[in-house]
């Protein structure tokens, strides 16, 4: 049986946006994100973080440090009474510092790698699922990977560059309002 999920970008979607942050303690959830994951939750979405973290190629951080960040977003999630499926990253960057994660790959958004590797692993279905992200990178990786996207726009998408897969589905100001409207698609919560 296949499962329907919402994909979340960390950084200014799902947690406040802290540079480079890899420390558990300052990592919080945003305003709103809790209640809006309550409301996905309701509706049988799982959850799945998908995020570039191009701090491992330029030096900033390691792998180690990022499965750190995974469980600080299980127990966030945990205490809003959701769940967290998988935490999924991309460590490489082509301009990275560290020769094996300096590469372009299908993993790092815009590319739906990420999203792919997460449906193949838990027979999650594409087009029932959602990208909900704070940049367009994010709505073109989910568009990809045939997902329906969210942009929140909330100021951190800042180069504008449109194209047929940047356009998503929705436009929210915060996760919490991206609930109301994926639930108004799907229909009132169980």
């Amino acid at each position: 049986m296949t499962i329907k999920a919402v994909f979340l970008d960390k950084d200014g979607t799902l947690v406040d946006d802290i540079p480079f942050n890899v420390e558990p303690r300052r990592i919080t959830l945003r305003n709103g994100a809790g209640a809006g994951l309550r409301l996905l939750a309701r509706l049988d979405y799982r959850f799945f973080v998908v995020s570039n973290q191009a701090g491992v190629a330029l030096g900033h951080f390691s792998e180690t440090d990022l499965e750190h960040v995974g469980h600080r977003l299980s127990d966030l999630l945990f205490r809003e009474q959701v769940e967290l499926a998988g935490f999924y990253y991309c460590p490489h960057h082509p301009e990275g510092t560290r020769a094996q994660y300096a590469l372009a790959c299908l993993c790092r958004k815009p590319m739906p790698g990420m999203l792919l590797t997460a449906a193949r692993e838990h027979d999650i279905d594409l087009a029932s699922s959602w990208m909900i992200g704070d940049i367009l990178h994010d709505v073109e990786a989910g568009n990809r990977a045939g997902c329906r996207t969210v942009l929140i726009d909330n100021g951190n998408e800042t180069e504008w560059k449109l194209g047929p897969r940047r356009v998503p589905t929705r436009i929210a100001s915060d996760l919490y309002s991206a609930a109301i409207q994926i639930a108004g698609e799907d229909g009132p919560p169980r």
